[in-house]
């Protein structure tokens, strides 16, 4: 990424993304305070929501929801109408800023088909009854607010949540509601809080209830088996207390010719919030090719691993063999350019899932945390950092190559590093966040773990002996 591209991405605003940014925030402060005890200026912040939507496919619905909420009338079905009113502003926020990204970095991205392979399914096969009970609970949190939000509405969900979890297709809802679940409980009291994170808040509650209504959580289109070579580029890793997933970003060179592209490789795992650092590592221990890949630095040869339209493998580890080494930053100089892009699904059109991977050379850092380059500066997402790896703020610091992610979140462009070239005491230092896949390797993390013991095995056997019983 060059300084031209830098001033490109970011000199102007993207049309109409500031207006359409002022609804969603009208809808979550109207959210924040219930939808039970709307005044007049909150049901006018959803009356112009809805109005936005007017000569769309959701108009009707939308005005008719928002008038309905307006009376008092809170069904479910005008819930999601406006859910998806809102879903759908930001979704145009999303491809306005993609569009702006993809220009500025010369990229080209595959469009989203527009109908499913034959033979696709798109019903997972969720029991009506559990979706039935997280609509359920996400129209109590509705009508009461974030304000009113107590430890008896939070604890309600717990059991939808159990269910939930225990369905493999409804992991992805099951996995969301639980951690909005946790924050609430987190949070509370939640009325005596200065200040809401409403955005946040807003798009949990609003993808959950998208989710949760029948065929939300269908797939839309199938995977298609791909085989050839994946190089890794960086590691994005989000955590949470309850959850923990590693998402792989990477060039896939397929077998057959076919053009390069984009993807990613997610693996995840449950956990409590005492697994932290290099210890969610062992969580993933399922997955010993990619974890070692990944330490080792090495491309990955894969055979028939499913590919999803948006760009992602679905992960089987047994369909995957460690290649030859494949430096990170030599995979982007020379495999980056001409990738091309995949396109975002409908319902994750949103601005803070944009996640590019690009390569940053010859810059510098100020002492403010911007990346400067060129005459131009872009701000560094140092709190996207995880602590499970060896980046530090203080290596980015130093850094002046940086694999990374470019996101758009808070009103600004930002890069988050991946992986960094710098230099320590006048020596060359490379890292990145997968680096510890296999364990640490820097001798204060390495002691630090030994003192703290392995948490995750203590916790293992503490289950296994309370199962015994």
């Amino acid at each position: 990424m060059l300084g031209v591209q830098i001033a490109a991405l970011l000199d102007g605003d993207v049309p109409g993304a500031g207006q359409a940014l002022e609804l969603v925030a009208g809808f979550d402060e109207a959210l924040s305070n219930g939808f039970a005890r709307l005044g007049e200026e909150r049901a006018g912040a959803l009356t112009a929501l809805a109005g936005a939507m007017a000569g769309t496919p959701l108009g009707d619905r939308a005005a008719e929801a928002a008038a309905k909420i307006a009376a008092g009338s809170v069904g479910e079905e005008h819930l999601a109408a406006l859910a998806g009113a809102r879903t759908a502003l930001l979704g145009a926020v999303h491809d306005g800023l993609l569009d702006r990204l993809d220009a500025a970095l010369g990229r080209d991205r595959e469009p989203w088909p527009a109908a499913p392979p034959t033979g696709a399914t798109d019903e997972p096969g969720v029991p009506a009854n559990l979706l039935a009970a997280a609509r359920s609970w996400l129209h109590e949190v509705a009508i009461t607010g974030w304000r009113g939000v107590d430890h008896d509405l939070v604890s309600a969900s717990s059991q939808t949540i159990e269910a939930l979890l225990a369905e493999p297709a409804a992991r992805r809802l099951a996995v969301l509601l639980d951690g909005l679940a946790a924050e609430l409980a987190a949070s509370s009291p939640i009325g005596l809080m200065a200040s809401l994170p409403t955005r946040r808040w807003g798009d949990l509650w609003t993808r959950a209830m998208l989710l949760a209504q029948p065929g939300g959580l269908a797939g839309g289109h199938g995977a298609v088996p791909v085989s050839g070579r994946l190089m890794v580029l960086g590691v994005d890793v989000h955590e949470h207390g309850t959850a923990v997933q590693v998402q792989v970003h990477g060039v896939l060179e397929p077998a057959g010719g076919e053009p390069k592209r984009l993807v990613r490789a997610s693996v995840g795992a449950m956990k409590v919030d005492t697994i932290t650092g290099p210890s969610v590592w062992r969580l993933l221990k399922g997955h010993p090719v990619l974890l070692a890949a990944l330490a080792e630095h090495r491309a990955l040869d894969l055979t028939d691993m499913p590919l999803l339209p948006a760009g992602d493998l679905v992960w089987h580890d047994d369909r995957a063999r460690a290649g030859e080494p494949a430096d990170p930053f030599a995979v982007a100089r020379v495999q980056l350019a001409g990738a091309l892009a995949a396109p975002a699904p409908p319902l994750d059109r949103h601005p803070v899932r944009i996640a590019e991977p690009v390569l940053v050379e010859g810059y510098t850092v100020g002492d403010d945390g911007t990346l400067a380059l060129d005459g131009r500066t872009l701000a560094l997402d140092m709190d996207r950092l995880p602590s499970c790896g060896p980046l530090t703020p203080q290596l980015v610091a130093a850094s002046s190559a940086c694999v990374g992610l470019v996101r758009w979140d808070g009103g600004r462009w930002a890069l988050q590093p991946l992986a960094v070239q710098a230099t320590v005491k006048r020596k060359p230092v490379e890292a990145g966040n997968g680096d510890w896949a296999l364990g640490p390797t820097d001798p204060k993390a390495v002691k630090a773990e030994a003192k703290a013991g392995d948490v995750v095995a203590v916790l293992q056997e503490r289950a296994g002996r309370l199962l015994r019983r």
